[in-house]
């Protein structure tokens, strides 16, 4: 007897309750009752006085179980406490916050004691009531039902030993589950036991506890709960996964034995609604989608991030709104992150633009794109630190032609025009793409490299790889890589790691001179000077003082804008995960107004104030010849303020005609040794040029030189009275014969 009462309560991972409805068996014939009734009894009078006797099992205190409880999401909290993103992280489970009792609906306490213990509130863990009558019922019929209180189900929900094996429970496991239910009730309050009941069982699927199953199904905190939602829960809890009609069924059952507003028309409608399809817990914290992915890891843990929660939501809400707007323009994916310029500490991080890209799940700021336009000012920088330029410096803005390894490059500028002879500071701040590449045929592309990877740019190529084209943004960078370089000329010059959790403040490196960073940074912020290509009003234009630029990739597949205040540096980029190009947009039209929105955030409070001037930085007036810009006064680093090129009226900046820069020459074995010459060309020169081939004079730059080749890599260079490098190439002779040079 005793063995069909202990085995009849076998179900998977939870143990079920006893029937709520007691109409529902039917008496066995007299005689037969008689018989065996003895027996069961006599069985189980002789458990419980041994079950009495039994000594007492260890079990954890209510408290601790409380605290032990670990949801199946992580939290990313922002720099204020406040959680910004909910994370699920453990895919076992769904396991949502611990739910107190006081919050849960009388009426569904109700409904649950009713279904699963009705003497919940009389027996002292186990319902000797109702084991007997389970223990008659189960000699009668095939459909054996148990008698588990909610008690004994805790027990076993607590010990994983006392859960069934194979969906059976043995005999031991049975009296040690009651022996671990006396002792629950001998040490908790039945409140307790109840609040870790509904925290715990399963409800449908993976929904573990009240508050999974009430938002997983209804969208709602548990407190929320109706009456038909109250008794559907309820009746899910003896079989979880039972098809919606049979919980129909007994929740209608249970609504007439409790006497429930709720009809049985109410309670098949909303089964039939809420267990018919997939179910979904919404996230009540989801601005940091990114950041959360990279920093949670753990269930249960909470992260405190150096991200500002209403600043994260403005940038994400703003990206959205603005890549909408230019969807017509096949543009559907974005990214924004903003960062604090002393600490670097990022304050938003919105690596996609939402439920509307094709790809919402890839970080659109690690992500590595070519950086168009946007590595200018760092060439600029390189030059003016070696002292090859200054911002008065003049280079001429027109057609020009390399040669690289695939062929000749003829650099053009966006507007596919010509403005002939510019200064440095208009050539940067107007984005002009042919004097950049004559300014890294004076810096050379290798020093240019190495420069771009001390700015923290990973995965660069050699020099060979990308030649001149490299001054217009041909290599692939991450937006992560650019605002960081950026705020290093917003800091002097000193560059640091970015952080998403506030920690040790590390160490800067010097990447750039201060009195460099300080000329770029006055140059890019020169809204005069960038009016020859995007005019004086438009989105880069701040009413405080900023520095930025704007990048577009080739073919329009990427579109940047990258800006600082003395405070903060923000970067956006918008194009495509698919990388297909976007139709008519610049940097003005696309990233650039992002980046005002959020600069005009960051600022509505605190107007940005204008960079401190190095010391040895100076002003100094400058008048071009010819008028070919508007005198001013200009900045430069003490000393060179007299290097700047200015021109008399009608000469041209000097420019090395032939050879191109990356040509390469091969020696012909058929032809006499001395017989071979290579010629070098120049226009633009004057009486006061001369050659330098490898930092050798070798003649006036006015007159055409004839050169024996020899082996090896070269630099050719045009240099002026005080020796400065005006124009340069480098080419490579494949051969290993001496040389000399002819003048003709």
């Amino acid at each position: 007897m005793l063995k069909y009462f202990l085995y009849k309560d076998m179900v998977p991972f939870v143990p079920v309750g006893m029937s709520a409805d007691s109409r529902a068996f039917s008496s066995p014939p007299l005689a037969s009752l008689r018989g065996r009734s003895g027996k069961a009894t006599i069985w189980m009078l002789a458990a419980i006085l041994l079950f009495m006797a039994s000594p007492a099992q260890a079990l954890p205190s209510f408290e601790e179980v409380r605290k032990s409880h670990r949801i199946s999401d992580a939290l990313l909290l922002d720099r204020h406490g406040a959680v910004i993103h909910e994370l699920r992280v453990d895919r076992q489970g769904r396991r949502l916050d611990w739910t107190s009792l006081r919050d849960v609906p009388q009426f569904f306490i109700l409904a649950v004691i009713f279904s699963e213990d009705k003497r919940f509130y009389e027996h002292g863990g186990v319902d000797w009531k109702a084991a007997g009558s389970a223990a008659l019922r189960n000699l009668f019929h095939q459909d054996r039902r148990g008698a588990s209180t909610i008690t004994m189900q805790v027990a076993a929900l607590l010990d994983k030993d006392l859960r069934p094996k194979k969906g059976k429970r043995t005999i031991g496991q049975k009296w040690d589950q009651m022996k671990a239910a006396r002792e629950l009730e001998k040490a908790w309050t039945k409140d307790q036991i109840l609040e870790v009941y509904l925290n715990l069982i399963p409800f449908r699927g993976e929904l573990l506890g009240i508050s999974a199953a009430s938002r997983g199904l209804f969208d709602k905190q548990p407190q929320g709960l109706d009456d038909a939602e109250s008794l559907l829960l309820a009746s899910l809890i003896r079989s979880p996964n039972a098809p919606p009609k049979a919980v129909a069924q007994r929740g209608c059952r249970l609504s007439d034995s409790v006497k429930a507003r709720a009809g049985c028309e109410e309670i098949c409608s909303l089964a039939e609604k809420m267990l018919t399809g997939s179910y979904r817990v919404r996230q009540t914290a989801a601005f940091a989608p990114h950041a959360a992915r990279m920093l949670l890891k753990n269930p249960g843990e909470r992260v405190v991030s150096t991200l500002d929660g209403p600043l994260q939501r403005f940038a994400s809400d703003t990206l959205r709104h603005h890549v909408g707007v230019l969807r017509n323009q096949n543009v559907h994916d974005g990214a924004v992150i903003v960062v604090e310029n002393k600490s670097g500490d990022i304050l938003a991080y919105a690596g996609g633009a939402g439920p509307g890209s094709d790809a919402r799940f890839v970080d659109g700021i690690k992500a590595k794109r070519q950086a168009g336009s946007t590595l200018k000012p760092f060439l600029y920088a390189l030059a003016f630190e070696k002292r090859i330029l200054t911002p008065a410096s003049l280079l001429s803005d027109s057609p020009i032609d390399v040669a690289t390894s695939r062929g000749i490059y003829k650099p053009g500028n966006y507007e596919n025009d010509f403005k002939g002879m510019v200064s440095v500071r208009t050539a940067l701040a107007s984005s002009l793409n042919v004097p950049a590449v004559r300014v890294i045929g004076l810096t050379g592309v290798e020093p240019f490299v190495q420069r771009l990877r001390a700015s923290g740019f990973s995965g660069l190529e050699s020099e060979d790889y990308y030649g001149p084209s490299l001054a217009l943004g041909s290599a692939d960078v991450s937006l992560y890589e650019l605002v960081n370089a950026y705020r290093t000329l917003a800091n002097g010059g000193l560059w640091s790691s970015l952080r998403l959790i506030r920690g040790k403040a590390m160490k800067g490196r010097r990447v750039y001179s201060e009195e460099a960073a300080f000329l770029i940074s006055d140059i890019l912020s020169d809204r005069g000077a960038r009016s020859a290509t995007f005019g004086l009003e438009n989105s880069l234009s701040t009413r405080f003082w900023t520095a930025v630029k704007t990048g577009t990739s080739k073919d329009m597949r990427d579109n940047w804008c990258i800006g600082y205040s003395q405070e903060y540096t923000v970067g956006v980029w918008v194009g495509n995960y698919s990388g297909s190009p976007m139709w008519n947009i610049s940097g003005i039209t696309g990233a650039a107004p992002v980046w005002l929105d959020m600069m005009n955030r960051l600022h509505s409070d605190t107007p940005g104030r204008q960079p401190r001037r190095p010391g040895d930085v100076m002003t100094a007036e400058v008048v071009f010849a010819g008028n070919l810009e508007a005198p001013r006064s200009e900045v430069f680093t003490r000393g060179t303020e007299e290097a700047a090129v200015i021109l008399e009226a009608g000469h041209d900046t000097p420019l090395i005609s032939y050879p191109a820069d990356g040509t390469i020459f091969a020696l012909d074995p058929d032809i006499p040794e001395g017989n071979q010459r290579i010629f070098f060309e120049a226009r633009g020169t004057d009486s006061g040029h001369r050659w330098a081939l490898d930092d050798k004079a070798i003649g006036d730059a006015n007159t055409t030189v004839a050169w024996e080749p020899r082996g090896g890599s070269h630099l050719l260079a045009i240099v002026d009275r005080r020796n400065n490098v005006v124009a340069s190439v480098r080419f490579e002779v494949r051969g290993s014969r001496t040389s000399t040079f002819v003048d003709r």
